[in-house]
């Protein structure tokens, strides 16, 4: 059985930094996705680990009997860019116990320390939305098709994971926000609805942008909401491609920005613009965690390729760390230090977890 750390229950931040244009910077106690540290704290000054490069935000944590330790954080650098492709090894493990005048390094080898799947507390959700308008359908549908089949094989794991899953809607002038394929953790099945868009699709020329961010951050939210049962920690992200500036004036532009900046922290969101008629300012503005821009269609799957390598690398900057712990049962409360290195950069966090009940024969 799992049984739930003694937390601090506080929230310790460090200072803000933005990146270029766009960036995350909000905290709550669902998933931290700003420059925080989550459930965690500075580590203690007698580890003399130097000034951080990388900052490990923890999102969850707890016990497993006989004696595993388990820590679900996010690792970011000092701008807010995610860090993906850590291993076991790159991790220092450091215990203090009651008669420790400081922490002891652990041996990662001799711990069983390991990076886990994390499917089992962690879901992320994306939202592909294009623009098939008739300005887009008529002129570079077949660049818009290559360029979203690159997204879903870039974003979606090369094997089927039930914790990363992606639905792709598509908005012309109506007030729909029409569904193209629903969420799914089939690369296939997303490639396909792709490679069936045809020029006769849409029955409204003109295009309804700020509507479909707002519907579409209404789905994502649903989405949020839904990942998040069973004491599961969520995310989303949301991709919206356009060619064009709101045409069909529904909605207003305040509208929209508010629903972005209103939305829940754990939901991202990126914008891609197409051509000349596109206003930047404004798509930056939606796409407040990245915005690429491409001049013309030959460009469109380039700039599809960044935004998924920017969406795959926030997914997959999210790690289960786990390892046996030493302590054993009548210990009480430990505090815990785990620092990561990558290159020349390190970080570190600290926290607490109780041992009540370890015993050996951990794997």
């Amino acid at each position: 059985m799992k049984s739930c750390f003694n937390l601090l229950g506080l929230f310790f931040a460090v200072t803000l930094f933005v990146s270029c244009g766009n960036a995350d910077d909000d905290v709550n106690f669902g998933l931290n996705t700003g420059d925080g540290l989550g459930k965690g704290k500075p580590v203690d000054e007698c580890l003399a680990l130097g000034e951080s490069d990388l900052i490990l935000s923890i999102q969850e944590q707890y016990t497993t009997a006989p004696g595993k330790v388990s820590i679900f954080f996010k690792v970011s650098d000092t701008n807010g860019n995610p860090v993906p492709g850590l291993t076991a090894e790159q991790f220092t493990i450091y215990e203090q116990g009651r008669n420790d005048t400081c922490f002891n390094t652990i041996s990662t080898s001799e711990s069983q320390a390991r990076i886990s799947p994390n499917s089992q507390i962690f879901k992320n959700n994306t939202l592909l939305v294009l623009d098939l308008s008739n300005s887009v359908l008529s002129s570079s549908l077949e660049e818009l098709k290559a360029a979203g089949i690159s997204f879903v094989d870039n974003v979606m794991p090369a094997t089927t994971q039930e914790s990363f899953k992606m639905a792709i809607y598509w908005f012309d002038g109506e007030n729909e926000l029409h569904l193209l394929n629903e969420l799914t953790d089939s690369k296939e099945e997303l490639t396909a609805s792709i490679e069936g868009i045809t020029d006769d699709i849409s029955n409204d020329p003109s295009t309804d942008l700020y509507g479909a961010v707002i519907k579409s951050t209404d789905i994502a939210s649903s989405l949020l909401n839904e990942s998040t049962k069973g004491g599961k920690i969520g995310a989303a992200s949301v991709v919206i491609f356009t060619d064009g500036t709101d045409q069909a004036s529904r909605y207003t532009q305040q509208a929209a920005q508010k629903k972005v900046d209103d939305a829940d922290p754990n939901i991202s969101y990126f914008t891609i613009g197409l051509g000349a008629e596109i206003d930047t300012q404004v798509l930056t503005d939606l796409g407040k965690t990245a915005s690429v821009f491409a001049t013309n269609k030959d460009e469109l799957e380039s700039t599809f390729n960044d935004i998924s390598f920017r969406v795959s690398q926030r997914a997959n900057s999210f790690y289960l760390f786990e390892y046996c712990s030493p302590k054993r049962d009548g210990s009480g409360e430990n505090n815990l230090a785990i620092q990561v290195k990558d290159g020349s950069r390190q970080g570190a966090v600290q926290t607490k977890f109780n041992a009540t009940g370890f015993t050996g024969g951990c794997e």
